[in-house]
């Protein structure tokens, strides 16, 4: 018996073809889809990322964030008296989810146009977080919010250094991974 593709001519088993493959990516859709933001863009993602949910970034709202896994963990700041509890994502957990290079360099930009750039030994080796709830409530402007880039200073002395507090963007507005 012969296979009815043997039979067709080339232009029918390409046009079988891509009939096929359309139908598959309609049924399978986006291999990995990041919702759209519903409330107010409290960051956005630029750069080397293959998951977007904009043209050229990945934009979150507090519901979005509060998808990826969270994460915590209390330390000291040169910025507050007293040990405080950070919950967020990790950036290398955020950065994954948008498909970034396991290797990148980011740029954290906050509010006011600050920028730091954080090389991937920090992020990818270190708890360091894109926090949004400082001692489990949102963080608010005034208290370096909504958004800061918190290193677990606690976690290894050789975190507390100026290059890495320098590295704490408070009031993060945004992302680009390089």
């Amino acid at each position: 018996m012969t296979h009815p593709i043997a039979t067709m001519t080339r232009r029918a088993r390409g046009l079988a073809l891509a009939a096929w493959f359309c139908g598959w990516l309609a049924a399978t859709g986006p291999a990995h889809a990041l919702d759209a933001p519903t409330g107010k863009v409290l960051l956005s993602v630029t750069g080397h990322i293959t998951v977007r949910n904009g043209a050229d970034a990945a934009a979150f709202d507090m519901a979005l964030l509060e998808k990826l896994p969270q994460f915590s963990f209390h330390t000291r700041t040169p910025w507050y008296p007293e040990p405080r509890k950070f919950t967020g994502v990790r950036l290398r957990d955020l950065l994954a989810a948008l498909g970034a290079p396991a290797r990148a360099n980011v740029s954290a930009e906050a509010l006011n146009d600050y920028r730091a750039l954080i090389p991937p030994e920090d992020w990818a080796d270190h708890d360091v977080m894109v926090a949004y709830f400082l001692d489990d409530a949102p963080m608010l402007v005034r208290d370096k919010g909504p958004l800061v880039i918190i290193y677990p200073f606690d976690a290894h002395p050789k975190l507390r250094t100026a290059v890495r507090y320098s590295r704490a963007v408070w009031q993060l507005k945004g992302i680009d991974v390089r």
